[in-house]
């Protein structure tokens, strides 16, 4: 009688597992990853979310989002969520005070020649890439080419969303 009892109990786990399924894919080099995301400042201040939003999708280890957070989320399944801290030469990298440009003030576009106003330019290899203006003067302008979040630590909640593994 024992052995029937423990032969429904193995027929009943084994009907509670479906037929072929795969344990939940892990994040690793190369998986496709869409991710739910809250980025604050040292002080706990929003600076970016998608929360409700549509998850953020990239390759891992494709350069596609900052090294610190790419490499925090290896491992990691679909339903895990975490805090990553990102310090700055694995995120935007230190400020570097050498990195301006001194322009034309009229390349700019008009009322953008307020020291403070955030641009979008375009880089050597024609990617967008932030710059603040620095300084006006009377013909130029002084752009920061740092990234604004240069500099900064991040914190980020991260919730991974999918994982699809990577194409063999």
């Amino acid at each position: 009688m024992r052995s029937l009892g423990t032969l429904v109990a193995l027929l009943v786990l084994l009907a509670a597992a479906p037929v072929g399924a795969q344990p939940t894919a892990a994040i690793e080099k190369g998986s496709s990853v869409k991710i739910e995301y809250t980025l604050k400042d040292d002080k706990g201040a929003v600076l970016d979310t998608n929360t409700g939003k549509e998850a953020l999708a990239f390759t891992q280890g494709a350069k596609q989002i900052i090294p610190g957070l790419d490499n925090a989320l290896l491992g990691m399944k679909a339903g895990d969520s975490k805090k990553v801290t990102v310090k700055p030469e694995d995120g935007y990298g230190p400020v570097d005070p050498k990195a301006e440009a001194e322009v034309p003030k009229n390349v700019l576009p008009q009322g953008a020649a307020v020291v403070g106003t955030r641009l979008l330019a375009r880089g050597q290899d024609g990617q967008p890439r932030p710059v603040t203006v620095k300084a006006v003067k009377d013909t130029t302008v002084l752009l920061d080419l740092n990234h604004p979040l240069a500099g900064q630590t991040l914190f980020f909640d991260v919730k991974v969303v999918s994982v699809e593994p990577p194409a063999k």
